[in-house]
């Protein structure tokens, strides 16, 4: 299922319409969706790097905007739609232990999931059903999400064309190297709740 989930994703990349989707899997990716938006990112700056940017503008805004649908989901929503996507993730029986600890250094586990290839909804869903303060999730999310999707696209738009070589060349390598981030990002949350 992520498999097919994943080519969805990077079909996308494109659509005529690539921007509104990017913005669209950034803002699911926040709350629920499996597939990180730099699936999508990476090849739409690789193609037009003068959009680079902007691309990383509409990513960054978007996954804010779609942390807070998964601070909702958390605060509103945990005993139904919140403990189906936990669980969903193999994460749910651990969470009461997680919970207990996450709003005294939750602001960090923001910045840092944000940043990495942690699963970013996880935490979102987990600062709403802790309820953590809003303005807390909003300021961490913003520099998280921004330094992440600007550093790929300044990269991309600095060493793009020596990149996408090495990314042509290199192909089967770096999918399987995202794929384990991808899961190790998710077993990396299991072990800290």
């Amino acid at each position: 299922m992520l498999k097919r989930l994943y080519e969805w994703t990077l079909d996308k990349a494109g659509h005529r319409h690539a921007e509104r989707w990017l913005g669209a899997v950034s803002f699911v990716e926040s709350s629920f969706f499996p597939i990180p938006p730099d699936i999508m990112l990476i090849p739409m700056c690789l193609a037009k790097p003068e959009r680079a940017f902007r691309y990383a503008f509409v990513c960054t805004i978007t996954s804010v905007l779609g942390a807070l649908l998964g601070y909702a989901i958390g605060y509103f929503l945990f005993e139904t739609v919140g403990v189906a996507i936990l669980d969903f993730y193999g994460l749910g029986a651990e969470f009461e232990d997680f919970a207990a600890a996450f709003n005294e250094q939750g602001w960090i586990i923001v910045l840092l999931a944000g940043f990495t290839p942690l699963p970013f909804k996880v935490i979102t869903i987990a600062a709403g059903a802790t309820a953590m303060p809003l303005y807390i999730l909003i300021v961490a999310a913003i520099i998280a999400r921004a330094a992440r999707f600007f550093l790929v696209a300044a990269l991309l738009w600095k060493f793009g064309e020596p990149m996408k070589h090495i990314i042509d060349r290199h192909f089967g390598l770096l999918t399987t190297l995202a794929g384990v981030l991808l899961v190790g990002g998710f077993v990396a949350v299991r072990y800290l709740i």
